[in-house]
């Protein structure tokens, strides 16, 4: 363990009230990929960026292209938790992290263990018919070849805010209150360049502000602790 994670770990357990806050980095290392970190593959299979895919125009304009991308890039349901998850669940259960906030839909914060989650960006697991409001999984849309539709006709939209779609009321206030009473907020796994999710931090008030990233942040010149290192490895060493 060296110095930054041995700090790190004396303000976990100094900490009353620890908060994370994590962004794509932290899936990244369970195989789900970064679509803003985009090479030729996009290019060569999709007409659009995923930006363009993944709004709430393009969803109901073209949305077979919608699903064909949503199908092939953002189901990733074969993804495991990795050591970030299994160490922030464990700190919970331990009573070292008061909630989870974070911009992925992916799942793996509950698939690991995590109880107290805050989905900015909301979940692939859950899919709900704009017709009659029926529930359907995600191992429902992906087993659809074709636009998924409801037994009553209508569309079925994924739980995920597309570009262009406001976050949902009850989920921003929720993480608002814990940023704002936590005494260490630890940032992860994200540059903080997608708004308003990244404004979050500006509510926190409390003694320890950690950034773990392997790429300059927005924040990093308020930071009390610095780690460029990947979120897993840094989280695996650490000892509560």
């Amino acid at each position: 363990m060296n110095d930054k994670i041995k700090k790190l770990n004396d303000i976990i357990i100094k900490s009353d009230k620890t908060v994370f806050f994590g962004g794509a980095g932290v899936s990244t290392e369970s195989g789900i990929p970064d679509f803003r970190s985009v090479d030729g593959l996009y290019s060569q299979q999709y007409k659009y960026p995923p930006e363009t895919i993944l709004s709430s125009g393009f969803f109901y304009s073209q949305t077979d292209e919608f699903y064909r991308f949503y199908r092939n890039k953002m189901l990733c349901l074969d993804a495991l938790p990795n050591a970030a998850h299994i160490k922030l669940a464990q700190m919970e259960q331990k009573g070292r992290l008061s909630a989870v906030i974070t911009q992925n839909i992916d799942g793996l914060h509950q698939k690991a263990g995590s109880k107290m989650v805050y989905e900015m960006h909301g979940s692939v697991h859950r899919n709900f018919c704009l017709k009659c409001g029926k529930f359907f999984d995600a191992e429902f849309m992906l087993s659809c070849k074709d636009v998924p539709r409801c037994q009553c006709g209508g569309l079925i939209k994924p739980d995920v805010v597309l570009y262009g779609e406001q976050l949902n009321d009850d989920v921003v206030t929720g993480a608002v209150n814990a940023i704002s009473k936590a005494d260490t907020l630890i940032i992860g796994g994200t540059s903080l360049v997608v708004y308003p999710a990244a404004g979050l931090i500006n509510y926190f008030r409390g003694n320890n502000l950690v950034i773990i990233n392997m790429s300059p942040t927005n924040a990093d010149s308020t930071a009390n602790l610095l780690i460029e290192s990947k979120i897993g490895e840094v989280f695996e060493q650490i000892n509560i």
